[in-house]
């Protein structure tokens, strides 16, 4: 069935530099397997996943506590209790919230979970590459999954005979 309730799901704790949020995975605790689904909190002066997109999936945010701040391409924006923040799965859709408050920053998070996935860093030069189960979900093994340096593209014939 797809119904959970996120009191009843404990927090998964990140914290990498300034990377550093508290998340319930929702959507990978129901039977729905195209939807994820999960509820962040960022403390102050903290932020969220490194700046990125997704070339397969689509994600979006809505805001239920809390300011922070949205970078995107187009630069930052003030963000707010009830702002809804959508990003597509391409360049135009990259993004990373950053608590500048003095509240916790608390939003859901839902996307959608095809799969494969690249995922895109930009300020980094890396790509993330996932088959098997889409990036978000705790569903199923993945066949391929890694992070790679952009710069380490090879000619499609090397190493074969």
């Amino acid at each position: 069935m797809g119904h959970v309730n996120g009191r009843e799901l404990e927090w998964t704790d990140v914290e990498r530099g300034e990377t550093q949020f508290r998340r319930k995975t929702l959507g990978a605790e129901t039977d729905v397997d195209d939807i994820g689904a999960s509820l962040y909190e960022l403390p102050p002066e903290a932020a969220s996943w490194p700046y990125h997109f997704h070339t397969g999936n689509a994600e979006a945010v809505y805001v239920l506590s809390g300011t922070g701040v949205l970078r995107t391409p187009d630069g930052e924006a003030r963000v707010e209790s009830g702002d809804y923040c959508a990003f597509p799965a391409d360049p135009d859709g990259a993004h990373r919230f950053y608590n500048d408050g003095t509240e916790p920053l608390r939003f859901l998070a839902v996307s959608t979970m095809q799969d494969p996935d690249v995922t895109v860093y930009p300020d980094s030069e890396k790509i993330g590459v996932y088959a098997g189960a889409p990036p978000g979900g705790d569903k199923g093994e993945r066949a391929v999954s890694g992070y790679f340096r952009r710069d380490d593209d090879v000619d499609y014939w090397e190493g074969e005979s």
